[in-house]
Formats: structure tokens, sequence, C-alpha cells
């Protein structure tokens, strides 16, 4: 069962999603990489956007951390039911506002309109495929804030994705089978 780090939900364990089609991301992975993201001063004050939300771990824990707003996006209704109980009970704890989005990230993204984002996490199930992931991240660079990081969560035997020439990586790191690769607006 997977449970908010750190923060004001600090030890809250989290609805997760029943059957096989998520795979929560574990806490050693999310410590290292929400200590990366304070390092980049991305924890306070962010607006966040859980691409592929399933139990929305990584955006309840941002709101546990002290962003302002998170955006959960996601289309099975059982990772729905999840993400709202999860993102509810960060609330009662004091952590900022969110909306859940139920629709694939593709469509999300392509009819989203609103603010832009400081910190997106893009977990796709490994369905899909680097050359659908690199779309989606088009899309998505037209919707970040100045600074903005974009952590993408990807099996090491996946392999590295092209990314858009729009986008670029700055840091990656693997643990055990899994890889986060960090990405931000090129310069």
């Amino acid at each position: 069962m997977s449970r908010i780090v750190s923060g004001l939900a600090g030890g809250l364990r989290l609805a997760s999603v029943p059957g096989d089609n998520t795979r929560p991301t574990t806490d050693r992975v999310k410590e290292a990489l929400f200590s990366r993201l304070e390092g980049y001063g991305l924890t306070q004050g962010v607006r966040v956007l859980d691409l592929f939300g399933g139990s929305g771990a990584l955006g309840c824990e941002a709101l546990s951390r002290g962003a302002v707003h998170a955006d959960f996006v996601d289309h099975h209704p059982k990772a729905i039911t999840a993400i709202e109980k999860n993102s509810a009970a960060v609330a009662k704890a004091g952590g900022g506002s969110s909306r859940v989005h139920k629709m694939t990230a593709r469509s999300y993204l392509n009819t989203y309109r609103g603010e832009p984002w400081d910190v997106v996490f893009v977990d796709p199930p490994y369905s899909v495929d680097n050359e659908e992931l690199v779309e989606l991240l088009t899309t998505l660079a037209q919707h970040l804030a100045d600074g903005a990081v974009i952590v993408v969560e990807r099996a090491a035997r996946t392999g590295e994705p092209v990314w858009p020439s729009t986008l670029e990586k700055f840091a990656d790191k693997k643990y055990g089978e899994t890889v986060l690769y960090y990405v931000e607006s090129a310069t």
C-alpha cells in the first residue's frame, strides 16, 4: 500500500487502484523525486499536473508538500475513485486544491485552456509507447510555466524517449527497473 511520505499529510495511507493496470511509484522513488524537486524550489506554491494519475499518489504527495493546486487526469473509473478519495484526504489534512478529470491524457491536453503548470508527472502505462509519449509531451510543452519541470517515469527496458524539440532532458536517475527523466523547456 502506498502512502504520503512527507508534508501535511505525511504517513497517510493512500487508496490503491484494484487490478494490475497501475504500478505505484515506490516510497523510495517518491522520496528521491521530491528531494530533487525541493532542491529546484518546486514544491511550495506550485501548480501540478498528475497525468495518468493512477491512485494520484504523486499529485497528492505534491499537495502534502505545499503545492497550491493539482490537476489529476485518468480515464479509468477505478483510478478516478482512488484519486478522489486520496485527494480529499490530503485536502482534509490541509493540502491545496485539486480537480480530477476523467478523460484520456490526449483529450485533456488537447482541450486544456487553464493556467500553466510548474510541475508535471507523466507516468503512463507500459503499453504507451515512446512515440505516443512524445506526441503527448509535444502538446504538454505548450502549457508549462517558466522554469517548469516534467518528470517522466518509465520502465528501464523501454529505453529513453526521443524528446520533442521543444523539450530537453537535463537529468535522469534509475531505481531498479524504474527510470525518472527530468525534462524542461528547451531554451
